[in-house]
């Protein structure tokens, strides 16, 4: 009697065989009389902006002058929502650290972790949960306290 293999099909997770990349396009907004987006005029003007494109074509690149408003950067990611990050009175260096956030960010919301577990599981604990009166004799102060 032969026998025949299951087949399985694995199911696709990000950074399992391809990476995708969850940032597609960063918009750049700045105003050219504002004092607050001279930063990102000289990021603009600098060849930071040019390496970082060069490195990262996946990304669409998107410049435009918003008059008589603060410099923004917004980016959208393929989940469809938006993230967007003021950059007024930032250096050129500072505004780099900023795309690059945008650029590493999945464009989910920031959940807090509740309870104060820092590991969650939905598989309880084979030990189950630890209390203090396990494990037998308890010498505490010179007195003996017997757990059951």
């Amino acid at each position: 009697m032969p026998l025949t293999a299951l087949r399985t099909t694995s199911t696709a997770q990000n950074g399992v065989g391809a990476f995708i990349l969850q940032c597609k396009r960063l918009d750049f907004h700045y105003c050219d009389k504002w004092g607050s987006s001279k930063g990102m005029n000289t990021f603009l003007r600098s060849p930071l902006l040019a390496s970082f494109a060069k490195a990262h074509p996946q990304i669409i690149i998107h410049i435009s002058p918003r008059p008589n408003t603060h410099p923004i950067i917004r980016g959208s990611y393929i989940n469809g929502r938006e993230k967007v990050i003021c950059v007024r009175n930032l250096e050129k260096e500072q505004i780099l650290q900023k795309v690059e956030l945008l650029r590493d960010a999945n464009g989910e919301k920031v959940k807090r972790v509740k309870g104060g577990k820092v590991v969650g599981s939905l598989n309880e604990g084979v030990r189950g949960v630890w209390d203090p009166f396990h494990g037998g004799n308890k010498d505490i102060l010179g007195d003996r306290i017997v757990s059951n």
